[in-house]
């Protein structure tokens, strides 16, 4: 008999503790006639994510397998009906589902232990193929100007700063769009389904760092930490001048790292950005190795509000949305592979990878480490639930 973890009890878990079950019977299935629930095949697809089955033939030979019982799912189908269906999946009633397990963690006390809470901002590539089959498609070429491929780019949002990344939404742009406009239309979109209290700040790289983007948050009501480079060239000119000269405003240890700050709330906004002033912190990391790692960043959080120490942590926290956001659905759950090339197939699956991220981390992380259970690794996990889907029946000896 298989303790622990499995696909039934993860099934469950989802269900009941992260109030997904209402989503699961209505997902906003598109199909005009369906003959297969589309609970079975939405749970199909979200389980594959967490074994790390990252292909629509892959499920259709697990789910005609014997461990199609052990799966929590009630009938067979193929590839093609997995294709089938997420092209006309509707992604609204998916994008609510992530921001309802988001908010049920922060009810649950998930983040009580930080005084932040974030959200990071950033793009990425996904998917490249030879041939522009769908509208997402984007061109790229190569030194001599000749298109060589094309690939499809998405910006994503995240909860940062916490202890526990846990994506959130994610929006698609194609040719004539911009990671800076996909951007604007993700926040808008992540701070109605999450709720305008939910965060504390929103952290982004330097090429959000633009007036309109920094009103938009501001508007929403969340203050912005943004990286400070070349793109501003006269605020950067302006902080490295001044900071150069001063010695460190403040010193103080993150882990085996010695820090040095300076700080600043007093520089002139430029012409277009309509804040008061503007506050620019400069850090120098010392890693034990020797290693010196220096970056400016800028805000509209007063000193008063928010210490050197706290606005450096937020900085930090940007980075989390590609060590542990990226990289991993990448490295570990295909998101750059295409199942089915359409769009909305594709948002689809790019949804789900992310969902069943955060069930893996609030499953894992919060509700299997309860007590003195001992944290487990996604991979202990994913092995785990291997092992349940192939344990042998039980003999009927009736």
């Amino acid at each position: 008999m298989v303790k622990g973890p499995t696909p039934r009890r993860l099934k469950k878990y989802a269900m009941e503790r992260l109030g997904l079950k209402r989503y699961v019977q209505s997902p906003g299935d598109g199909r005009p006639q369906p003959q297969i629930p589309a609970r079975d095949l939405l749970w199909s697809l979200l389980l594959a994510q967490l074994l790390r089955l990252t292909s629509f033939l892959g499920i259709e030979v697990l789910v005609h397998s014997a461990a199609r019982r052990d799966m929590g799912v009630n009938r067979t189908f193929g590839d093609d009906t997995l294709g089938y269906f997420t092209e006309r999946l509707n992604p609204a009633p998916t994008r609510e589902a992530l921001a309802q397990m988001v908010r049920q963690a922060k009810r649950n006390k998930t983040f009580d232990e930080c005084r932040f809470i974030g959200l990071a901002i950033d793009g990425t590539q996904a998917g490249h193929s030879t041939d522009g089959a769908c509208c997402l498609c984007r061109p790229y070429r190569n030194a001599d100007k000749k298109v060589v491929g094309f690939r499809h780019h998405l910006v994503m949002i995240s909860v940062v700063g916490t202890g526990l990344s846990l994506p959130c939404d994610v929006e698609p742009y194609g040719p004539g769009d911009s990671e800076y406009a996909a951007g604007q239309r993700l926040l808008r979109r992540a701070v109605e389904n999450l709720g305008q209290r939910f965060a504390d700040y929103v952290v982004v790289d330097g090429e959000f760092a633009t007036a309109p983007f920094l009103h938009t948050a501001g508007d929403l009501g969340l203050p912005v930490v943004a990286r400070l480079k070349a793109n501003l060239p006269d605020l950067l000119a302006q902080a490295e001048q001044r900071f150069q000269h001063q010695p460190p405003t403040g010193t103080f240890r993150a882990g085996d790292d010695r820090v040095e700050v300076w700080d600043a709330e007093d520089f002139d906004p430029w012409e277009t950005l309509r804040w008061e002033t503007v506050r620019v912190l400069r850090y120098r990391q010392h890693k034990p190795n020797g290693q010196i790692f220096e970056a400016y960043w800028l805000t509209n959080f007063p000193q008063r509000k928010v210490s050197s120490r706290s606005l450096f942590q937020m900085a930090k926290s940007r980075w989390e949305i590609e060590n542990q956001g990226f990289n991993e659905a990448k490295t570990y759950h295909g998101l750059e592979h295409i199942c089915h090339h359409h769009p909305n197939s594709l948002l689809i699956q790019w949804l789900l990878v992310f969902m069943a991220m955060t069930i893996d981390r609030l499953y894992r992380l919060r509700y299997l480490h309860r007590g003195n259970h001992p944290v487990r690794t996604a991979i202990e996990l994913t092995r785990l639930l291997w092992l349940a889907l192939s344990s042998p029946a039980a003999w009927d000896t009736s």
